[in-house]
């Protein structure tokens, strides 16, 4: 772990100057809104290390795959979430030296603070350039919540003399991307054009020819006593403000920015648009634009925090990760998605992972209205023709569709073979996302909709990629990579089998779901599709009936895959700290010859269908896994965390929450520095509603609740939406309170009881640690 900021319940909060921390920083403390991000690059220059990232959601670029041995199938592109030009630059000049902290005499009285309460990202520091000159600087940022397209700075200065200040706001189109494979640059600059206080650039993007349209307009306040100079060229459009400052002036500018995008408006109108939106926000004026950003961040809050009492630390991890999800995705355009790296970075992309519908999706179903997920659900469905085609590309006929592993318009762009052909049990994922959405809020008429095409596409890919054993006489999945990405290239993985098989059986209820309820509307489908019920789905069943599932008599577990008893078996205790993590220590060959496990794999499979395991099964299967886990991956502790708490093992649970909710705050793996882990934070609120709340919703569709607490919290409570229905749970060490705050009667079981709450009523229920056991 590497901690260097402070605990605080609302704040992040860094103290000190270290340029060793920086590149950290800039991922810890970057701004999303939805529709655009920015890494906490400083507005001022920086000579240090950094990685510049300015995000436009939904515009990427098809950057060339690099390969050593060409595979047929591999992508031809691997897609890539831009750093697009930088809209927050404020140079500063003091006397002719330009202000850099990294090449400064002396910095003092450093803070940078993101206040998650308001999404605003401040600093302030006292600085000694190197002609002697002394000043305290202070600024603000924040990208607008209700305005996608507004990014607002406040930039102050107060010298301790006399002196001349020139400020420089500036758009910068010549930006590149540091995962560039071919170390391209991916924009092209159509135009720049400035005036006094203002200026703007219109930019493009190669290959997939997206447009985005930046403009700045400034004011300065703490002197009427300037002069403007505009400066552009091809690929730069900016201002020098000079200003005459007196010793303990502040002079402070406000840069207020609108950034337009091709996916948001005619390619024609770009520029227009980005200076409508920079003007209204100058006419709004900083402090109503900063009260707009607070009343949206309390209604956020008001209905998605999480409270934790007697743990900061705790309480600081939960809101961090609730704070990025929220300025990550707002459920508002049905185009986009949840990058596994959100608006933090470049890493994989930023594109749609299976980690959406694995951890995403059921953090959005419990705080957010309805329309949310289904937007989310109905983005893989508007990619099932290219999910189809994927699939053809790999050998599968009649409408199989293999979606991809990661993608931002449906496509395959992932080049590892042992991934992007192997590693399947996506398709499972986005099945259960539409089960999930369901059970949830009851809305079958998606299904009829768009829910049984997808759910019919993945059941023929599951059918056609089983192979009927002569030998085992039952139907095997043969060369897969499950969740654990540290063993490639295995036969009949228990996940990966568990899940193919339940998507045979969900396919099946859905058809007879929709024929029931929706039967013109089956029809329709059944015709689209070319559906032969009574012989395709024969099959379906069949190996679903009859899939192979590994199991150890010995150990009496489910086995992860064909032959992983063959490895040493050794536990994570056992390793050297010096090792770990092991991936950026062993060879590969090792790691693949290990017993090591990435992240939960049988135990994800555990997770998805507990229902079907008494506590003595997941207890044998948690003792047996978790040892050999690395929690390697970001997705790793919140399910077993858990699953701990499931069979009351509440040490292992807290353990494991700590490590998912301060992943990025502490940087356990030693990589924050390319950014956040936006998926699985969906995970850290998992783990306290589904972990320490025991919060399930079975196949019955009934709300369940079995809440414990840890030992080192006073009460914790939490909301849930169910149905459209708000509830809220507070947890203490001797009680459990269930508050409603939906407009009609609501149903729950409690412990294994069931109640029934009238709007705004609330029940108590005394706290039973020992339900499972």
């Amino acid at each position: 772990m590497r901690q260097y900021l402070k605990q605080d319940e609302w704040r992040i909060i860094e103290e000190g100057f270290s340029p060793d921390h920086h590149k950290a920083s800039e991922s810890i403390f970057s701004l999303g809104n939805g529709q655009m991000g920015q890494r906490a690059n400083f507005e001022e220059a920086w000579s240090g290390p950094t990685l510049q990232g300015s995000y436009v959601a939904g515009v990427y670029y098809p950057d060339k795959t690099r390969v050593g041995w060409w595979k047929n199938g591999y992508p031809e592109y691997f897609a890539k979430v831009l750093n697009s030009p930088n809209w927050i630059g404020i140079d500063v000049n003091i006397d002719g030296e330009t202000l850099d902290l990294f090449k400064a005499a002396d910095v003092e009285k450093f803070q940078r603070v993101l206040d998650m309460k308001s999404g605003v990202l401040s600093r302030s520091f006292d600085v000694t350039l190197n002609n002697g000159n002394k000043l305290s600087v202070k600024t603000e940022r924040f990208l607008s919540m209700t305005r996608n397209e507004t990014g607002v700075i406040r930039y102050s200065v107060t010298p301790e003399k006399d002196c001349k200040i020139i400020f420089s706001p500036y758009i910068d189109g010549d930006v590149e991307n540091e995962d560039s494979n071919y170390d391209e640059k991916f924009w092209n600059i159509l135009e720049t054009d400035v005036d006094e206080g203002k200026a703007s650039l219109l930019s493009q993007t190669k290959k997939s020819d997206f447009q985005v349209a930046f403009a700045m307009e400034t004011e300065i306040s703490g002197t009427d006593n300037f002069d403007i100079q505009t400066v552009k060229n091809e690929t730069f459009a900016g201002n020098h403000i000079t200003i005459k400052a007196d010793r303990n002036q502040t002079i402070t500018l406000i840069k207020y920015v609108g950034v337009c995008s091709s996916l948001n408006h005619k390619p024609d109108e770009l520029t227009g648009a980005a200076k409508k939106q920079a003007s209204e926000a100058r006419l709004l004026g900083f402090k109503t634009l900063l009260e707009e950003q607070k009343q949206h961040w309390e209604n956020i809050w008001n209905l998605g925090d999480i409270k934790i009492k007697g743990d900061v630390a705790a309480q600081q991890g939960i809101r961090f990760n609730i704070f990025h999800l929220n300025q990550t995705y707002t459920g508002e355009d049905e185009r986009l998605n949840v990058g596994p790296k959100g608006f933090t970075g470049e890493k994989y992309g930023g594109t749609t992972y299976w980690d959406t519908e694995a951890y995403g999706i059921p953090f959005f179903l419990m705080t957010a209205p309805q329309k949310v997920v289904r937007n989310l659900l109905v983005y893989r469905y508007k990619h099932l023709q290219k999910a189809i085609e994927n699939a053809e590309k790999l050998g599968f006929t009649n409408g199989a569709a293999l979606y991809p592993m990661v993608t931002i318009n449906g496509e395959e762009c992932h080049n590892e073979w042992e991934i992007t052909f192997e590693e399947i049990h996506r398709n499972g994922a986005i099945a259960f996302a539409i089960y999930n959405y369901i059970r949830h809020t009851g809305d079958i008429k998606y299904l009829s909709e768009y829910g049984l095409e997808v759910l019919v596409g993945i059941a023929r890919f599951w059918s056609q990629r089983a192979t009927f054993s002569h030998d085992k006489k039952k139907f095997v999945i043969l060369g897969v990579t499950g969740p654990n990405e540290y063993e490639n290239n295995v036969n009949n993985n228990w996940f990966t089998n568990k899940i193919a098989q339940w998507c045979l059986t969900y396919a099946r209820e859905a058809i007879d779901i929709v024929r029931k309820n929706y039967p013109e509307r089956f029809e329709e489908i059944a015709e689209k599709v070319n559906l032969d019920t009574s012989t395709e789905t024969s099959v379906w069943k069949s190996v679903a009936t009859n899939l192979h599932l590994p199991y150890s008599k010995d150990q009496e577990v489910f086995l992860q895959q064909d032959g992983y008893l063959d490895k040493e078996q050794i536990t994570a205790d056992e390793l050297s700290p010096s090792v770990r993590p092991i991936n950026q220590h062993w060879s590969w060959d090792r790691i693949l010859r290990s017993c090591f496990i990435k992240q939960a794999d049988t135990l994800q499979g555990i997770y998805l269908f507990e229902e079907e395991f008494d506590t003595e099964t997941i207890r044998r299967n948690f003792a047996f896994y978790e040892p050999r886990t690395v929690h390697e991956s970001s997705l790793s502790p919140c399910v077993h965390n858990i699953l701990a708490a499931r069979i009351g093992n509440l040490d292992k649970a807290y353990e494991m929450y700590l490590r998912t909710s301060r992943l990025d705050i502490d940087d356990y793996n030693r990589e924050v520095h390319e950014g956040l882990h936006i998926t699985s934070m969906a995970g850290t609120w998992m783990s306290i509603v589904e972990g320490f709340g025991g919060k399930r919703v079975y196949k019955d569709g009934k709300l369940r609740l079995s809440p414990i607490i840890p030992h080192q919290w006073k009460e914790y409570a939490f909301n849930i939406r169910f149905h459209e229905k708000n509830l809220e749970v507070k947890v203490t060490r001797d009680e459990v309170e269930i508050c409603s705050h939906a407009d009609e009667k609501i149903s729950l079981i409690v412990y294994g009881k069931e109640i029934s709450l009238a709007p705004g009523k609330s029940i108590k229920e005394p706290i039973n640690v020992n339900y499972h056991a």
